[in-house]
């Protein structure tokens, strides 16, 4: 019997550990933020992601919306922003938006690609710390020569 309660032990404790150390950590929050050179509405070969946009991600009480939480990055040469998030968020409605764009000839945001979802909490089963949102973007005044010829090329049937 003892020799069964010290091995139930080995196999526990470390679990035990493993997981306070998760709970303990941060949230690392990361995505993207683009210029729809094409106003397409969505990636495309042409897109070109942007150095320098402002995002933020807010977290709102589930029931009133009041704002509980709110946090701004910057992005990278490569368009990409990441937040580091240090508490848990529960049942609150997290999402990531599109602050600004440094590039005058894309800052319109594209409704639909201008916010993500994000999921900052732990009791969801997710034993990761890292959080992904899905890349946002900004619409280009004036597309690109031969956008019309790409898009039709996506939509392109191959018989």
């Amino acid at each position: 019997m003892v020799k069964l309660l010290v091995i139930f032990a080995l196999c526990l404790l470390p679990a035990l550990s493993i997981a306070a150390t998760l709970t303990d950590s941060p949230f690392r929050l990361k995505g993207r933020v683009y210029c729809d050179t094409c106003r397409a509405g969505f990636e495309t070969s042409v897109t070109k992601y942007l150095a320098g946009a402002k995002v933020k991600v807010e977290c709102r009480d589930r029931d009133s919306l009041n704002l509980r939480y709110t946090l701004e990055a910057v992005t990278d040469a490569s368009g990409t922003y990441e937040m580091t998030v240090n508490s848990d968020h529960g049942d609150q409605k997290c999402e990531c938006t599109l602050v600004s764009s440094p590039d005058p000839e894309c800052k319109e945001p594209n409704i639909g690609r201008n916010r993500a979802t994000v999921i900052l909490t732990r009791n969801n089963g997710m034993n990761q710390n890292a959080r992904y949102a899905n890349a946002m973007g900004f619409l280009k005044t004036t597309p690109l020569a031969g956008c019309t010829e790409l898009i039709k090329s996506y939509f392109a049937e191959d018989i």
